[in-house]
C-alpha cells in the first residue's frame, strides 16, 4: 500500500517509520513520474511489512519539497531510522532502482 504523505504526517510516517521507508517527490504533470507509479506500485506490494512506499506530491507540498532540495522529479529516497540513506533521480526499472536504494 502507498502512502500519501504531506508536512503533517511526513515526521510519522517516514522519519519514525519502524522499516524503511522509500519517499517518492513526484507531480501529477511529471510524465516520468506517472511512468514510474506502476513500479512503485509493484514495490509496495512485493515489500509490504518490510518497506513502506510514501509519496509527496511536490506541488501541494512545496515546503518540503524545498526542505529535501528536489529540484527534479521524480525524485526518490531511501530513509532509515529518520536518516536519508540514498536518493535517485529519474524513472528507472525496478531492479535498478531497488539496486540503487541498495534494496
Amino acid at each position: 500500500m502507498i502512502v500519501n504523505v504531506n508536512k503533517d504526517n511526513f515526521k510519522q510516517e517516514v522519519l519514525e517509520s519502524k522499516v524503511p521507508a522509500i519517499v517518492d517527490f513526484w507531480a501529477p504533470w511529471c510524465g516520468h513520474c506517472v511512468n514510474l507509479a506502476p513500479t512503485l506500485d509493484e514495490i509496495a506490494k512485493e515489500k509490504d511489512g518490510a518497506v513502506k512506499v510514501c509519496k509527496v506530491n511536490v506541488d501541494e507540498n512545496q515546503e518540503l519539497a524545498m526542505e529535501y532540495g528536489i529540484m527534479t522529479i521524480p525524485a526518490i529516497f531511501l530513509f532509515e531510522d529518520g536518516q536519508k540513506k540514498a536518493n535517485v533521480v529519474g524513472a528507472l526499472p525496478k531492479a535498478a532502482l531497488l539496486a540503487k536504494l541498495g534494496l
